[in-house]
């Protein structure tokens, strides 16, 4: 966990990949909310609080991360920059995309758009991650749930959560299609294949600190 945030190595690639990545997933939320066709579970649960506030979806994308991140104080977990970064620039990136993406186009153009959408969100994944400064806050509360009870597998962690999510976000009005199997299906493996490409890797703490 110490190099975890470390700034020391490499900070410009790290802050660069970190960045790209993160505006990369808020565009790629963007590609799936105009597609129309279906959203990941934690967007279908931030658009539906969106359409009943009337707040933008990236607006209700920064206030639910802030609110999960305090979630991480019982949890005993420690954010890093790229932490604080996901909830602010993904927010601005998604509400930046969606302006400039045309709505109500054919079904063909959609179903570009949710396939680009998801690979792209795959990429942004490993991006962000790779870096190596802070998972999201998201992600945060999952491995967090994991380490404060250790018999508990991080799968059905993710997917207790996720349902719970998936739930309330299609009871508040939120769009669940073929675009929500589709990302649940291709999101593993295509983070893994990204993450295999963009992971930076990080020298023993003690080196960095002799070197």
């Amino acid at each position: 966990m110490t190099s975890i945030g470390n700034l020391r190595y490499r900070p410009i690639r790290r802050l660069t990949q970190l960045y790209v990545g993160l505006a990369l997933y808020g565009a790629s939320m963007a590609l799936m909310i105009r597609s129309g066709l279906g959203l990941d579970p934690w967007d279908v649960f931030h658009q539906g609080l969106s359409d009943r506030t009337g707040l933008s979806f990236g607006a209700v994308t920064i206030a639910v991360g802030a609110l999960v991140l305090l979630l991480w104080i019982p949890l005993r977990q420690r954010p890093g920059i790229g932490t604080v970064s996901n909830i602010v620039v993904i927010g601005l990136a998604v509400d930046a995309t969606l302006r400039a993406l045309p709505a109500n186009l054919p079904f063909a153009a959609r179903a570009t758009l949710l396939a680009a959408g998801i690979v792209a969100n795959g990429a942004a994944t490993g991006l962000y991650i790779g870096a190596r400064l802070g998972p999201g806050p998201r992600d945060g509360l999952m491995t967090g749930f994991v380490a404060r009870r250790p018999g508990r597998s991080i799968r059905l962690v993710r997917t207790a959560i996720e349902i719970t999510v998936l739930t309330l976000g299609w009871l508040l009005g939120g769009t669940v299609g073929v675009g929500t199997v589709a990302y649940a299906l291709t999101i593993g493996p295509l983070t893994q294949l990204f993450l295999t490409r963009t992971t930076i890797p990080i020298p023993n703490p003690s080196r960095l600190t002799t070197s």
